[in-house]
């Protein structure tokens, strides 16, 4: 859909097979139309054809993408990157934190362990531009993306700040209340998320796991991210210091239970998010 002249989201659903069962997901794709055509993530596999079939509705080709903006590394954002980089022949940008996971999945996948990886992300991909904090991408046609490095979901996250339109774009560095708590760490996240917080005249907020945001809610989403983060870390302290010895997956499903998330959320990477809050016990105060 569109959202201003310039920027389109694209929607993407797909599924996550746990032990608990299957989770239904989305994330969502910007398509972003200045002179240059840039795409920011790409979705999981096989996502190419959602996304192509979009740009051909609106008159673009698979081969106008000139760029491809990778937020971090996850693999619902890299997923089809591969099969676009090829079909387009576009450069694909990201920040140095993630470099290592989107050019070598293999490594990602033993790091990070996320249930049935490798039927999300269809293989690796060459970073051809580092993107840092500051860093200004002119696509032409006076359309200028703003980075900001907002690490917390992972090292190397970032944001994109379209600032003559109030556009803001935060991949999965917000959280939303009652979804999946996925983050590497909770304090980094909620001092990226208060960063964004300060930035003034956002009237659009693009999110990757949530539905489009204008008006007064941008700025009450931020603030209900960070006080989701606050209460996260509320109900770790509670299970941890009520309950002692227990295994990792055990606490998460504990956790979600006071948080009254569904135990079908409960996976490895989500109790790795509750195990990072162990080590920041003075967070939520």
């Amino acid at each position: 859909m569109q959202i201003i002249e310039n920027v389109h989201a694209i929607k993407i659903p797909f599924q996550v097979k746990t032990d608990s069962g299957i989770l239904e997901r989305f994330v969502y794709s910007y398509l972003i139309t200045g002179k240059q055509i840039c795409l920011i993530d790409s979705g999981v596999i096989s996502s190419e054809g959602v996304i192509f079939d979009y740009m051909e509705k609106i008159g673009l080709k698979s081969g106008d993408i000139s760029l491809m903006i990778l937020t971090h590394s996850h693999p619902d954002h890299i997923g089809s990157a591969k099969s676009i980089k090829e079909k387009s022949n576009c450069k694909v940008a990201a920040h140095l934190g993630e470099k290592s996971w989107i050019e070598n999945i293999d490594l990602q996948a033993k790091e990070r362990p996320v249930p049935n990886f490798h039927s999300l992300v269809e293989g690796s991909v060459d970073v051809d531009e580092i993107i840092e904090d500051r860093d200004i991408i002119n696509l032409g046609n006076e359309i200028i993306l703003k980075v900001i490095h907002t690490p917390g979901h992972s090292k190397g996250s970032i944001s994109l700040l379209i600032e003559r339109e109030g556009v803001l774009i935060t991949g999965d560095v917000i959280p939303i209340k009652g979804d999946l708590p996925i983050y590497d760490d909770p304090n980094e996240s909620i001092q990226s998320i208060k960063k964004l917080r300060e930035i003034e005249g956002i009237n659009v907020l693009l999110s990757a796991w949530d539905e489009p945001k204008e008006g007064n809610d941008t700025y009450k989403v931020i603030d209900e991210g960070i006080n989701y983060l606050k209460q996260i870390q509320l109900s770790v302290d509670k299970i941890s210091n009520e309950n002692s010895n227990l295994d990792t997956l055990k606490f998460c499903k504990m956790v979600l239970k006071d948080l009254g998330i569904p135990e079908i959320a409960a996976n490895p990477i989500v109790a790795r998010s509750f195990q990072s809050n162990l080590k920041n016990i003075n967070l939520a105060k």
